[in-house]
């Protein structure tokens, strides 16, 4: 979506007040009910830290260790209070540190506006000590950029990029300010939030054809099957979707980031799509007559061979984002529009039906999941433990109502796959990126982000390697969070590759790692490694009773792959069991 600048409504006449550029950033935060900030100072921003240090009884500062997990954090925060997550970086090396969780935030539609400093207008292009063109290098992981050289420019730049960030699609704003607008003083006449740009329109326009459309589709299918992604979450159409799924009876299955947009437990949730996804909705996408998307966007990872998905189907594609709509799966009816305007209308003209038969085939393509894959990884016999046993307990003590923070890798499947997810925006991940690294400092912005909920992080021995200097966040802030590193001793999910598909050629995927406890110890942390599954439901038990965070090691086996898996380069009816 490509956004004009300076093309914000006219404000009104306020009384004028003299204050600098620094202080109308942190007085905008506040107008937009921002309370956390996640950031690391710097020679560059160091005006705008000078201001935060007034206004500490109005705005949360969590210092974190690096840039990166103070990006992620963000994310995190985000996603489970669904505001705006608010970053702060200085130039250079602290800005160019953002890159990883601007690109995440970007492909998973996470609302973000980064503040970074920068160097003084006058020495812009001079190469100059931690300079670096922040805009350029941003420009294709952000929603919307813009670096600010005038303090006059601060109040209408950061209402338009919250307004950005949040609206329509949700993304990732950067807004780069130079260290003489952050200490220039003005006349500042209040802040006014954005709610039109004349050159944005961040929701279509809903056409009532395509949804009479849709609607005849729909009621003249006899198998149909919804797909629902985030986008469910974004739009906080939770109650209209459920309502939607349950009038016309069709069997839903999800992406990873729309889990939780019904419970798991529901009797029309048949469970996840994609490579590591349940057997039934994968190998029924191309046996449906009416495929129904819903906030997704059609990944490689749910489709598998677009050459060779739901060929037989007609598709209906409900989606805000216009660029979606026949991007990789072309549609038979597109229904532009935020689907908590468009979910009720399309309601309203479905017939209430029970597809019975329909449904059974999900449910007995289930009963062979569970005993070829299911039943051994949650039950196993063999001496160690799996992953998916962990989860059981898990979901056993949590009874499905803590929130989930995933890294990247087989924990990552395992997790969401089995993990129950009953109260929406339960679900943390790294969707589209697939960034390692991402779990630690994400859970800590996620607890901030919904404080009366429990928050467990589940990591990988590699993935926490990655950003396990934010234990330092967690000591210093006292925030709560429950850690479980799932260690079998490998970058798994490579392993799993390698003995698929390259005969078990283990190439630098067995990695030591250090005493994981120890380390927390070091941070100040309590924490146990357990071996033996005897001791698991206590070690849990312990985890989630102890005051504040607390990291479990649980080690498992070493070998153990992630079944149901779709090969890449195969159709989703090529599934495989094992």
């Amino acid at each position: 979506m490509e956004v004009a600048q300076q093309e914000i409504e006219t404000k009104p006449a306020q009384e004028t007040v003299n204050i600098t550029g620094s202080a109308a950033v942190l007085e905008a935060l506040i107008a937009e009910g921002t309370d956390t900030i996640f950031g690391y100072p710097g020679g560059a921003i160091m005006p705008i830290y000078d201001a935060l240090y007034d206004y500490n009884d109005r705005l949360n500062h969590i210092l974190v260790r690096h840039e990166q997990g103070g990006i992620h954090a963000g994310q995190g925060y985000a996603r489970t209070s669904g505001k705006v997550g608010v970053v702060f970086a200085t130039s250079g090396p602290g800005a160019t540190n953002l890159i990883t969780g601007l690109a995440d935030a970007q492909i998973d539609s996470t609302p973000l506006v980064c503040v970074t400093g920068q160097v003084f207008a006058h020495l812009l292009g001079t190469d100059a000590f931690q300079e670096t063109d922040v805009i350029n290098i941003t420009t294709p992981v952000t929603k919307w950029n813009y670096q600010v050289t005038d303090a006059n420019e601060i109040p209408e730049v950061m209402a338009k990029a919250f307004y950005i960030a949040k609206s329509g699609r949700p993304g990732p704003v950067l807004i780069d300010i130079t260290k003489n607008a952050q200490i220039q003083l003005f006349d500042y006449k209040g802040y006014t939030p954005c709610n039109h740009i004349r050159s944005y329109r961040p929701k279509p326009i809903v056409r009532p054809q395509y949804i009479q459309e849709a609607a005849d589709l729909i009621n003249k299918a006899e198998k149909p099957f919804v797909l629902f992604g985030q986008g469910v979450l974004l739009g906080k159409a939770e109650a209209e979707f459920k309502a939607f799924v349950e009038k016309a009876g069709v069997p839903s299955a999800w992406t990873i980031l729309g889990a939780g947009a019904i419970p798991t437990e529901h009797p029309l949730n048949v469970g996840m799509l994609g490579m590591h996804g349940n057997y039934g909705p994968n190998v029924l996408t191309n046996e449906c007559d009416v495929l129904i998307a819903i906030g997704m966007r059609f990944d490689d990872r749910v489709t598998g061979r677009l050459d060779k998905y739901a060929k037989q189907a007609k598709v209906i594609h409900l989606d805000i984002d216009p660029a979606e709509i026949d991007k990789n799966v072309k549609s038979t009816v597109p229904v532009w529009g935020d689907c908590k305007e468009t979910l009720p209308l399309l309601t309203a003209l479905v017939e209430e039906k029970q597809h019975i038969e329909w449904l059974a085939r999900f449910n007995d393509y289930t009963r062979q999941e569970v005993e070829a894959v299911i039943h051994n990884e949650l039950n196993p016999t063999t001496d160690e433990m799996t992953m998916g046993e962990v989860l059981k307990e898990l979901n056993a003590l949590t009874n499905g109502d803590a929130v989930i923070v995933t890294d990247v890798g087989q924990h990552q499947m395992v997790a969401c796959r089995y993990a129950r997810f009953n109260q929406t925006r339960s679900n943390v991940t790294s969707g589209g990126l697939g960034t390692m690294g991402f779990a630690l400092p994400a859970a800590i912005g996620a607890k901030y982000g919904a404080q009366d909920r429990t928050v467990v992080a589940i990591i990988g021995d590699g993935g926490f390697q990655m950003t396990c200097q934010e234990l330092g966040t967690i000591m210093q802030s006292g925030v709560d969070v429950k850690i479980i590193i799932l260690n079998n001793h490998f970058l798994g999910m490579v392993r799993q590759w390698q003995e698929l598909f390259n005969q078990r050629r283990y190439s630098f995927v067995d990695i030591e790692s250090p005493d994981f406890v120890a380390l927390a110890a070091a941070y100040r942390i309590p924490g146990k490694s357990i071996s033996e599954r005897t001791d698991l439901q206590g070690a849990l038990k312990e985890m989630l009773s102890t005051e504040g965070s607390f990291l479990l090691e649980v080690n498992v086996t070493k070998e153990n792959n992630v079944f149901p898996m779709v090969p890449q380069g195969c159709s989703v009816s090529e599934i495989r069991l094992k």
